[in-house]
């Protein structure tokens, strides 16, 4: 979940992360910058976001021929 909300400075930002909570005065989000705990006031937008996808896996370096 991705929730975008203003800060006290007046500035806005986004909470990233999976949605532990939500009432009517607050919605708390765990992301990559810990739990957050935003109050319902502040909220700008929200939406469901897709999980990020399963890290690659690494490149295999090209083989060279023998000789």
């Amino acid at each position: 979940m991705v929730v975008r909300y203003i800060l006290p400075t007046g500035q806005a930002t986004d909470a990233l992360g999976e949605l532990l909570s939500a009432d009517a005065a607050t919605v708390v989000v765990d992301g990559k910058r810990g739990v957050e705990r935003i109050p319902r006031g502040a909220i700008i937008a929200a939406k469901e976001v897709p999980p990020p996808p399963a890290p690659r896996r690494p490149r295999e370096a090209p083989s060279t021929p023998a000789g």
